[in-house]
């Protein structure tokens, strides 16, 4: 086991760097740079940039080397720790994350403990009364779930907070503790502000993890090791959570991989309707403003997130299924 972990350590290296090669190479390719981008956003308010002004803010972020050579001068910082500065934003790239990561892990861990405590016990009670009208009630709650685009249930919430209760549903925090310093009114306002993303974004995310969670417990239900175990006298509850179930969580342990970077870049789509001050509008705005060091070190920062989580899941789903296990043994 942890010969085959070391493997995975050392396979991250090429990977993250191939990762970042491939990354600031799309960036790259929209035509033009973060200066054209500005300037052409300063022509449509009516003012004029001089040559010596664009040639000294090319010289100022390095514009005027070559692509490649911006690549080297940037991975050079990043792996110092420093992730350069926000052409945009003229601030240090890791301060500009570091405003926001707090709150986009705070939604993203409460959707997900959200998503988990209903998708679980809703799938495996679905995956039990299998075609009785409680399963038919959640398959048919589960489609309507994932068939919602995030952004419209966004909207509806809004729409609804304002027509009924006359109040904005926008963003974390009342206009009283927008700016104010951390306290436990504040938190107790976040909380109160909380809800509403943490259902907008886990209804489809809850609505896939029953339909996944049902179907493979219904494939357990179904082995000769379940109806062995029934035919001995095995208790119903305690044969169902200790064997089918175990297994059946094996493809949400194996898709944690994808929560890490989720947790970090949130529902973009989402964030932006509702106005959450989370790091995905950020990526968003970075890419389409062409800042490079911002936009490249957030999505080296996913892609790490995303290999690490990947590592995590191997080793969670080596630890819970010995299937798994023996098979690595044998590999070895």
């Amino acid at each position: 086991m942890l010969k085959l972990i070391g493997k995975r350590l050392l396979l991250m290296i090429p990977t993250l760097l191939l990762i970042s090669m491939i990354s600031f190479a799309i960036i790259q390719l929209p035509p033009g740079d973060y200066l054209t981008s500005y300037i052409t956003a300063l022509s449509e308010t009516g003012e004029t940039v001089s040559e010596e002004q664009v040639e000294a803010l090319r010289l100022r972020y390095s514009l005027d080397k070559p692509p490649h050579v911006q690549y080297l001068h940037w991975m050079g910082r990043l792996i110092k720790g420093d992730m350069g500065m926000s052409f945009e934003w003229n601030r240090p790239v890791t301060e500009l994350i570091g405003e926001r990561i707090l709150l986009t892990t705070i939604i993203s861990i409460v959707t997900l403990l959200f998503t988990w405590s209903i998708a679980i016990p809703i799938g495996i009670y679905s995956a039990v009364k299998q075609y009785s009208w409680q399963d038919y009630l959640f398959t048919f709650l589960g489609f309507i779930g994932l068939a919602t685009p995030g952004f419209l249930l966004a909207l509806v919430f809004m729409y609804i907070g304002y027509a009924v209760f006359g109040t904005s549903v926008g963003g974390l925090f009342s206009p009283l503790y927008q700016n104010a310093p951390w306290s436990m009114a504040k938190i107790m306002d976040l909380f109160a502000h909380l809800w509403i993303p943490v259902i907008v974004i886990g209804l489809s995310g809850t609505a896939g993890m029953i339909r996944v969670m049902r179907g493979n417990l219904l494939d357990e239900l179904r082995k000769q090791y379940v109806i062995t175990a029934r035919a001995k006298g095995v208790p119903r509850i305690r044969m169902l959570l200790k064997y089918p179930v175990r297994v059946a969580l094996n493809p949400m342990v194996s898709t944690i991989g994808w929560l890490l970077p989720g947790i970090v870049s949130g529902s973009t789509i989402v964030s932006v309707v509702l106005g959450l001050p989370t790091t995905g509008p950020l990526l968003l705005r970075s890419l389409m403003n062409q800042d490079m060091y911002l936009a490249g070190s957030m999505v080296m920062l996913l892609s790490a997130l995303t290999v690490i989580g990947t590592l995590i899941s191997d080793i969670l789903l080596l630890w819970i299924d010995p299937r798994i296990r023996y098979g690595a043994r044998e590999g070895q």
